[in-house]
This record gives C-alpha cells, structure tokens and sequence, in this order.
C-alpha cells in the first residue's frame, strides 16, 4: 500500500541508527511489525494462569497448517541483534 506520511526526521534518524535498516520503508515496516508482535504478545499473556498443561501430546496428531503459520510469522520476526566480538590478543605463545 502506498502512502505518504510526514514523520519527525529526528525520531526517523533514531530509528534508523537504532537497527540494521538501509531505508526509511524498512525503518517504518520494522517498527509496524513491532507493534502488531507486541499487541499479539499481549493477547497471550492474557491466558497467564488460565490454561492447564495435562502433560506431552505424544501421540497427538498436530494440525501442520498451524505448525507452518507459526514458523512463517516466527521467521518474519528479527533476530536478536548480534554484537562484534573482540578477538583475543596473542601474546605470541601458543
């Protein structure tokens, strides 16, 4: 869908730094996916305390579309962002 809306430059500027996006588009649609995550997030939390586990479902035939739709919306989601790490300095023994 096409629109065009007037955003604060210093919150876009923010957002950018703020992830590994190259466009304002990927900026704006990452921040959208956030939100609509968190508002699913808030929805099961909402089961808190309200359901009963009655153990493995070994044996349970699963519904595959099900299996698929959560890994489909699992892996739109962004990983965890990984930090560079420091080599070790040699100190020239072995």
């Amino acid at each position: 869908m096409r629109t065009n809306i007037d955003i604060d430059d210093t919150l876009m500027e923010s957002a950018m730094r703020a992830g590994p996006y190259k466009t304002k588009k990927d900026a704006v649609e990452a921040g959208l996916a956030l939100l609509a995550r968190q508002a699913a997030y808030r929805e099961i939390l909402k089961w808190e305390g309200k359901l009963q586990w009655d153990g493995d479902e070994a044996g349970v035939d699963h519904d595959d579309s099900t299996v698929h739709t959560a890994s489909a919306v699992l892996a739109r989601e962004p990983g965890p962002k990984l930090l560079p790490v420091a080599k070790k300095r040699s100190h020239g023994r072995r």
